[in-house]
């Protein structure tokens, strides 16, 4: 290669590095501003940020709230935060949302706030009730105890023991009974029924066994219950003992008529 082309070559070379470095700083500073179109808080974006679907491609900062095509600060009142997004205000535990500020919670004798943003901000501590605005004492009488409740008595009788007007009256266990999972009534143990006041034992007749309740019986397969008794189950010709084994059915081909399987 002579040196004129190699000259030549050369100072292309220079021309298109030199035009490069001219070109850098526009093209760094570029990213930037289009990220601050896409993700500030601009008063008026331009109506060209949608994505494909049409939605707007941009977002409100933190403190900040979208108002048509632009941002606007959320004033957040005295007394108040900005709640987890960010899109908008809470006030802060003892105070109340009235409008657009934040009320103080008035909280009576015994009571305390409940944190709760509706309602009246507060409760009444165990064993009061709210009454009128004020937080009045539960009676609690013998044998009882106060409960978290807004409402109803205020209070339950102890295991063992049954409502019985404004107190509570002992649940008295017969022999062979004992006390149901409320504790407030009893039952008979397995084997016996209740008759009254009393735990009676279950007569079980031959050919028969106690009920899943255990207080009841019932007629082993192949026996039909007859009053108090178990007969033997009179199965017919052309006839098998059915699923509950108390009773009989006809095989394929006959139907029962009375006590007899007869052809169809």
């Amino acid at each position: 290669m002579s040196a004129q082309p190699r000259q030549q070559h050369i100072s292309w070379l220079r021309l298109l590095l030199a035009a490069f470095t001219l070109a850098g700083p526009g093209v760094v500073s570029s990213q930037p501003a289009m990220n601050a179109i896409q993700t500030a808080a601009p008063s008026v974006v331009p109506m060209s940020i949608h994505d494909r679907y049409g939605r707007s491609a941009w977002e409100c900062p933190r403190g900040y709230r979208q108002l048509a095509e632009a941002c606007v600060a959320i004033k957040v009142p005295a007394n108040a935060y900005l709640n987890t997004l960010g899109d908008g205000w809470d006030c802060n535990r003892g105070y109340l949302k009235i409008g657009e500020r934040c009320t103080s919670v008035k909280v009576p004798g015994n009571a305390h706030l409940d944190g709760q943003p509706v309602g009246a901000g507060w409760e009444c501590n165990r064993g009061y009730r709210e009454v009128n605005g004020a937080c009045i004492p539960i009676l609690v009488p013998a044998n009882a105890y106060a409960v978290d409740s807004t409402f109803g008595r205020g209070w339950e009788c102890n295991r063992g023991y049954r409502l019985d007007g404004k107190g509570c009256a002992a649940v008295t266990v017969p022999a062979n009974g004992f006390l149901q999972r409320a504790g407030d009534d009893w039952d008979c143990d397995r084997g016996f029924r209740k008759l009254a006041d009393a735990c009676v034992p279950v007569e079980v007749p031959a050919n028969a066994y106690l009920d899943w309740r255990g207080n009841g019986w019932k007629c082993e397969r192949g026996f039909r219950q007859q009053n108090s008794s178990c007969e033997p189950l009179v199965v017919p010709a052309s006839a098998y003992i059915g699923y509950s084994g108390n009773d009989w059915n006809c095989v394929d081909g006959f139907r029962k008529q009375g006590e007899a399987c007869i052809p169809r």
